[in-house]
Parts: structure tokens; sequence; C-alpha cells
């Protein structure tokens, strides 16, 4: 199996197209998995909520946002690490469309 390293701190941040360009939201969080000696990523985590919850502020952000007016926040998107299309560190894609992924809620309530 061939091994990459790509910088995470490089990731951040980016936003991420679908497999139809269309936008899906800026790549938040990544989360990984400790294998030996070796961090293996497992998911990436997508949008505003993934950001408050980077920052562990989750519970706290949310309830000043909803303060704020805002009414309408989707609950970020889950990417199977298989999903995404790093061959262009600074425009990730992913391999599926936007319906084709789980929110952060789904995943959560699961």
């Amino acid at each position: 199996m061939a091994h990459s390293e790509i910088h995470l701190e490089l990731l951040l941040g980016k936003q991420v197209l679908d497999s139809t360009g269309k936008p899906v939201g800026r790549l938040e969080e990544v989360r990984a998995e400790r294998e030996g000696d070796e961090w293996i990523v497992r998911r990436y985590l997508i949008g505003v909520p993934a950001l408050l919850e980077r920052l562990s502020t989750w519970t706290i952000g949310l309830a000043i946002l909803h303060s704020l007016g805002a009414r309408n926040l989707h609950g970020g998107y889950e990417v199977p690490w298989e999903q995404m299309d790093l061959a262009d560190p600074q425009k990730p894609r992913l391999r599926c469309t936007l319906e084709e992924l789980k929110t952060l809620e789904q995943s959560n309530s699961q």
C-alpha cells in the first residue's frame, strides 16, 4: 500500500467541491486514529459546525449564532477518507456528490 503525507494545516479552511463541481463547504476538522507509530485519517468534517467542533465551541457557538438570527445552519458534512480526493491538496474534491454525504447531525445521532 502506498503511503502519502499531506500537512493537515495546509488543508484546513480549503473549499471542497463535490464530484460535479458543486461547493460543499470548507474542510475544518479531521478525525484520525493511531495505528502503531502512524496516525490514519478516517473522516474529514466540512462546514461551520465542523469549525465550531474543532474549536470545541459547538454548544456555545451554536447558541450565539441562533441568538444572532442564524436559523438555517446545515449540520456540516462527514466525509469518509476514501471519498476525499486530495491529489491536488490546494483543491480538495469529493469522489461523490453532495447528496451522498451524511450530515454531522446524522452521524452524531447514530
